[in-house]
């Protein structure tokens, strides 16, 4: 089976991408739609009053702030990965049309590495947030990842490494 091409591999994931994406605007659609909803409800917590969990009675009203904050977060979350799977669309796009050095696809792929980082420091800074305005909650240990970044700096290699292979194809269609 082809890699590049009408009916390649390429075609095939870039199919998968676009299923992908159009989940990823539901998702957030369906995440802004709820992030208002506890909005609303921050403004009125008593229309929610208790709630008895395990015997233990605990005020819902007073975490929809929280709510709220982490729904928005989980918002901005699925917005940088909705421009990475874009990204990868119009990658793929090029890669069907068997042209894999497409000078706008180190442009993508660096955005790419760019949403990478910003996704991760991202992380870092709702976990620090959380564990400073809801210090009463376990939390799993989510500290640095070594597996994000190695992904970060192989994405940006891989940028340079479409941007070679677009000067060698400009040089090649220079040549007689």
């Amino acid at each position: 089976m082809r890699a590049l091409g009408p009916g390649s591999v390429s075609s095939f994931l870039k199919i998968i991408l676009d299923v992908v994406y159009a989940a990823l605007w539901i998702g957030l659609a369906a995440i802004a739609l709820m992030a208002l909803a506890a909005l609303l409800f921050s403004f009125n917590p008593d229309l929610l009053g208790r709630v008895v969990i395990d015997s233990e009675e605990i005020e819902i009203g007073s975490r929809w702030p929280v709510v709220t904050g982490g729904l928005l977060a989980g918002a901005v979350y699925i917005a940088g990965v909705l421009v990475i799977v874009g990204c990868l669309r119009r990658i793929f796009v090029t890669l069907t049309a068997g042209d894999p050095f497409h000078p706008d696809n180190v442009r993508r792929l660096r955005l790419i590495g760019v949403m990478l980082a910003a996704l991760e420091c991202g992380r870092y800074l709702v976990r620090a947030a959380s564990a400073w305005l809801v210090p009463d909650i376990e939390r799993v240990n989510a500290n640095f990842s070594p597996t994000a970044w190695f992904s970060v700096l192989v994405v940006f290699v891989l940028a340079e490494v479409f941007r070679e292979g677009a000067r060698l194809r400009r040089e090649a269609e220079l040549t007689i």
